[in-house]
């Protein structure tokens, strides 16, 4: 199951900074059982949503050019407060450091300005059909359909 927990960007500077907005719904399957008669986003998707906009700022600022952006370290992760249905989780990523294929963003969730995520997370940009030519057609496939959800959620311009 993939979750997309990035509803909305409400703002994005190449090479800075994102914000984004996920909304948190009582319709989300997950929270049916976490947890049973208190129904909050399980801090794991509260990290992912972090991790989600700072693929969508890579993204963003490298004009789409690398298929799969995955967490390589989450460091000084605090959780201070639940999200509760009903709520949007504001995100924000800010670039820390950026090296070739690495980038380090701090991150922080809160709802109503109150903090409840806060991490400071590297993430790593590549295609895999790099190392295996077999995997250049997915690489081309995944692009096309993250800059197609991309139009969706954001309405700032795509890079050329």
């Amino acid at each position: 199951m993939r979750f997309f927990l990035v509803d909305r960007i409400t703002a994005i500077e190449a090479g800075r900074s994102i914000t984004t907005v996920k909304n948190l719904s009582l319709a989300e399957e997950y929270l049916a059982d976490h947890f049973p008669g208190f129904p909050v986003m399980p801090g794991v998707l509260m990290l992912e949503s972090m991790v989600q906009a700072g693929a969508w700022l890579m993204r963003y600022t490298e004009e789409f050019q690398y298929s799969t952006i995955l967490l390589k370290q989450a460091r000084a992760v605090r959780f201070n407060n639940f999200v509760i249905p009903g709520k949007s989780l504001l995100v924000t990523a800010t670039v820390h450091k950026r090296e070739a294929d690495h980038w380090v963003l701090k991150g922080q969730g809160t709802v109503d300005g109150t903090s409840t995520v806060s991490a400071r997370l590297t993430l790593q940009q590549f295609n895999p059909g790099e190392k295996n030519s077999d995997l250049a057609a997915a690489d081309q496939a995944r692009i096309r359909e993250m800059r197609r959800l991309f139009k969706q959620i954001c309405d700032v311009a795509e890079p050329a």
